[in-house]
């Protein structure tokens, strides 16, 4: 190492000991050393700031988690949204509107880059929606149309189709016609209407006659035990019960097997439950109006992480009408399952193991 270089270049042309010219040479290091390091922090906290900036902030709020499904889709929805690197602020409602909203009103001061929002009541929730679009934030309509609100997407399936399938359910197993109970959702549900649309339409002009219906609030499962026992009170002779999902399939066959009725009454649900595919299986239940949750979590992950990007969504090519807004609608096929169908469609997509399903079947 050409030390007289530089000491020269230092300035240094005196004649030193040893030590004091070490200690010139460590110091000389240390400067250089200390430089770059500090040049290297500089750096790494610039590049930890671009990627915060950069890291999609969603809040997820969850009308309840009475529904079966919502809980796999909650997963779906997180797992998909980390691979892509947005973080995701989970909210739970618990059936409660007003909690709803003060949730939603918590993503707006924490001034998140995306809302999407399972609703509760798609009316109610219009205004703190619009707020939110108006600070900035993006919004997300998830599989239940908010409405009047004009958010930046609505991804669901075609829920019209859902009542289709279940009412051709109906038609095909009862060919002789007769009375059938419609056993929904609630009102404040957008979906319970366009399912309600789909039954009327494929019912028209037919010989099926809806003698008793009933809408069970915050889709609360037991209120259908209480409907069909009474719907049987009025009619015992009943054919058919549509049934809003299948958790509200399950306990209107909880009530026909009270009454001996069970596997004599044509019964149609949706969401594909496991419980609504073991009675498909044992011949107690017809059919399942299928809806993918993978699909559809995954999907809307996607999309919510593109819309806080700022970038397009492609896959939308259609609109939906929320009262006020045409809102850029991203809509998904639903699949009737039956027991024909149901090792193609349930047990071979991975939905529900076949030992499940098959349980108890010999």
């Amino acid at each position: 190492f050409p030390y007289t270089t530089l000491f020269r270049s230092m300035g240094i042309r005196k004649k030193r000991n040893a030590g004091s010219i070490v200690c010139i040479l460590l110091t000389a290091l240390f400067s250089v050393l200390a430089v770059s390091g500090c040049a290297k922090t500089e750096d790494a906290a610039a590049g930890s700031v671009e990627q915060e900036e950069q890291e999609v902030q969603i809040g997820l709020s969850f009308e309840s988690f009475v529904i079966e499904r919502w809980m796999r889709e909650r997963d779906v929805f997180v797992s998909a949204a980390k691979e892509l690197g947005a973080e995701v602020n989970v909210q739970n409602a618990n059936g409660d509107v007003e909690e709803q909203i003060s949730q939603i009103e918590y993503f707006i001061k924490k001034q998140v880059d995306v809302i999407v929002v399972v609703a509760g009541d798609c009316e109610a929730l219009s205004d703190v929606m619009i707020k939110a679009r108006e600070a900035g934030i993006k919004t997300v309509s998830y599989d239940r149309l908010i409405m009047n609100a004009g958010c930046d997407l609505y991804i669901s399936f075609d829920n019209t189709e859902v009542g289709r399938l279940m009412a051709e359910s109906m038609l095909e197993n009862i060919p002789d016609g007769g009375d059938i109970f419609l056993i929904q959702g609630p009102l404040t549900d957008n979906n319970v209407s366009l399912i309600r649309e789909g039954i009327d339409e494929t019912l028209a002009g037919s010989n099926l006659n809806v003698v008793y219906e009933a809408n069970c609030p915050g889709w609360i499962a037991e209120n259908a035990y209480t409907y069909t026992k009474e719907g049987l009170k009025l009619d015992r002779n009943v054919k058919g019960i549509i049934c809003g999902n299948d958790d509200l399939a399950s306990q209107a066959f909880r009530a026909l097997s009270e009454e001996r009725l069970a596997g004599k009454v044509c019964v149609t649900g949706q969401d594909g439950d496991l419980a609504a595919c073991q009675r498909i299986v044992e011949e107690t239940q017809e059919m399942t109006a299928f809806k993918s949750v993978e699909q559809e979590a995954s999907l809307a992950a996607k999309c919510a992480v593109l819309l806080g990007l700022g970038e397009e969504i492609e896959e939308v090519q259609d609109t939906a009408y929320d009262g006020t807004y045409n809102v850029p609608y991203l809509e998904l096929q639903p699949i009737a399952v039956t027991k024909e169908n149901m090792d193609e469609v349930i047990i071979k997509g991975g939905f529900h193991a076949k030992e499940d399903v098959y349980l108890n079947v010999n």
